[in-house]
């Protein structure tokens, strides 16, 4: 992913960028719209000292005021802005197109509808297809079909065994079970959630073709088929593919020049539970049971989703599950990814969220209310995601960002849920607290994949609120949302191609741009991080004029450059992730839908 040091090729890029900015005021919009029902704020800025006082929202087709309201003062100066304001016009609720008139600034048109985020979640799994490794669907070719040969395993080291498979990372080419297993498990989670929003257009290989099974299965399938190969026997698991010495600049999948001396094959990292790196550097693992655990998650919920579809997968994955989950016992810490090159790695530190969600995921297998105590047991050593009180991490310190064990156990109807949903409750409120004078109301830290960050909030608000119905944090779930679509500094989506004709990520850090001119459609990029750790990052440099350059002057910045791998690299297991949200998103649509529809029979 992005912890690298990239040494940028001479790249001739045959565009080139004038900006031009004739107004100093803008308004903010979630730019696929809101649900009627929704909670409804814009954000206004300004490079001007200015005291809106009223905005009004308008009917696009005619301007005719619809609505009035109060625009609340915020502070600019985190974002370099002098004047900032919250417009909320929640309570208007009528369907239809419309723009909001602060002062003289008008705001780009929206929609008021049920319909906003329909196909969302179908959509961001063409990234996922992208990054497909062997057959790649989009490619029509196939990569890394040698992968690979052992290393760091105690008696079979140099042997070749047949990894390939799963998704790549981001815009290199490694790939990682951490990243993976929490990816299928999200998927697969999404579909649990909201089986009814997903489609049927693509095979199981990715290409266009309907095979009777919903396309966020087949997904999450080739990722299950992927992490079986990752764990051939019971006791051998295997972390990674591939290191850091993959980063030697754009080239497309099937045109991988990087070699690790052993042909065309590449490194497969045995899991050790000991520090690891066959270089300089070395991470600092020290147990087993981060990694055990997410593979034993995403079997036990893979077993029970395909029970019905696959009954021999169902039933293998089931008893994998209950091995992962055991071999995590053995040697309690956590498996840290491995680097080559330089010092940057998964420095994940954490392991009884891993532990927790698996004993959890078995609990629903096999009924077994042993396994129900052990996920209380887990969960209850780390109430509050670390990241959450700490307000920072290293790159991936406390991983999975969401704890789905937490989550899971608040939404049951066990003995355990109301304590979970304390726990769940804690950590929205320490959120909640942080930047009250922030006008886009955003409390997660900047760090490296704080869009991951923003995805895990938002997720966590989304299901609190369908644990408990306590309506605390919907204002703070709504910044979260709409901050992904567009209501931010920079006015942009966070998805690349997400909202067709709107302003979204056009240059991503990714050799499918580079080298076939398209946008990762469909990817979830990095997100914005600290001006100063920007400026701290070895080997970036921006390829063109930067078109928000008046939106880089406060304490956060966001490049839409190929050459930003920091801010605008899109990754798989962040597009992943984002499937549970869209679910949510667009079954609440139907949802309202359907209930409209009966009030007027």
């Amino acid at each position: 992913m992005t912890k690298k040091i990239i040494f940028l090729t001479v790249i001739a890029i045959f565009y080139t960028t004038v900006t031009v900015y004739t107004q100093s005021s803008w308004i903010r919009i979630n730019q696929l719209g809101y649900h009627p029902e929704s909670v409804k704020v814009a954000v206004y800025l300004s490079e001007k000292e200015t005291a809106i006082r009223i905005f009004t929202l308008c009917e696009a087709k005619t301007g005719k005021v619809v609505f009035k309201g109060i625009a609340v003062a915020y502070n600019g100066e985190y974002w370099g802005m002098k004047s900032s304001a919250r417009l909320d016009f929640s309570e208007f609720t009528r369907p239809g197109k419309y723009f909001i008139m602060a002062g003289k600034i008008e705001s780009p048109v929206f929609r008021i509808d049920n319909e906003v985020y329909r196909g969302t979640s179908d959509y961001i799994l063409s990234y996922m297809r992208q990054q497909r490794c062997g057959y790649n669907p989009w490619l029509k070719d196939s990569c890394h079909t040698h992968d690979g040969f052992i290393v760091d395993h105690p008696t079979r080291e140099g042997e070749i065994i047949d990894v390939t498979g799963g998704w790549h990372d981001a815009s290199d080419y490694l790939q990682y079970v951490p990243t993976s297993a929490n990816a299928v498990y999200q998927m697969l989670y999404a579909y649990t959630v909201a089986p009814e929003v997903f489609g049927d257009k693509y095979d199981a290989n990715g290409n266009p073709a309907s095979n009777g099974i919903p396309d966020i299965l087949d997904e999450a399938r080739w990722g299950i088929e992927w992490l079986l190969k990752m764990n051939p026997d019971s006791g051998e698991m295997y972390n990674q593919v591939a290191d850091d010495r993959d980063h030697r600049g754009f080239r497309l999948p099937n045109q991988d020049t990087a070699t690790y001396g052993y042909g065309r094959y590449r490194p497969v990292y045995f899991v050790t539970g000991k520090p690891q790196g066959l270089g300089r550097y070395r991470n600092r693992s020290e147990g087993v049971s981060s990694t055990a655990g997410k593979f034993a998650s995403a079997f036990a919920l893979g077993s029970e989703v395909f029970r019905n579809i696959d009954p021999d997968l169902s039933r293998k994955l089931a008893i994998k599950a209950y091995e992962a989950y055991e071999f995590g016992l053995t040697d309690l810490g956590t498996t840290q990814t491995a680097c080559y090159l330089s010092p940057y790695f998964y420095e994940e530190d954490n392991y009884t969220d891993d532990l927790e969600l698996a004993a959890w995921q078995l609990f629903r297998v096999t009924g077994d209310s042993l396994f129900l105590v052990k996920a209380d047991y887990w969960g209850s050593l780390e109430p509050v995601s670390p990241w959450i009180e700490k307000d920072t991490a290293r790159h991936y310190q406390f991983y999975p960002f969401l704890n789905m064990g937490h989550i899971n156990l608040a939404l049951s109807d066990t003995r355990y849920s109301l304590r979970y949903r304390y726990f769940l409750h804690k950590a929205l409120s320490i959120l909640n607290s942080r930047r009250q004078d922030d006008p886009f109301q955003v409390k997660v830290p900047f760090i490296w994949c704080s869009n991951n960050y923003v995805v895990a909030a938002l997720a966590m608000q989304m299901l609190y609120y369908e644990a408990t119905g306590d309506a605390s944090f919907r204002y703070q779930e709504a910044a979260l949302r709409d901050w992904l679509f567009g209501c931010n500094p920079w006015g942009t989506s966070m998805i690349c191609g997400l909202p067709a004709g709107g302003d979204f990520p056009e240059f991503p850090h990714s050799a499918f741009t580079l080298h076939l001119g398209v946008t990762t459609e469909g990817g979830l990029i990095d997100g914005p991080v600290y001006s100063r750790i920007y400026n701290s990052l070895i080997g970036i440099r921006l390829l063109k004029s930067d078109t928000y350059e008046l939106f880089n002057k406060g304490q956060v910045v966001y490049h839409d450059d190929i050459g930003d791998y920091s801010t605008n690299e899109p990754t798989m297991d962040g597009t992943a992730c984002l499937s549970l949200v869209l679910s949510i998103l667009e079954k609440d649509g139907l949802r309202q839908t359907k209930a409209q529809t009966s009030i007027h029979r």
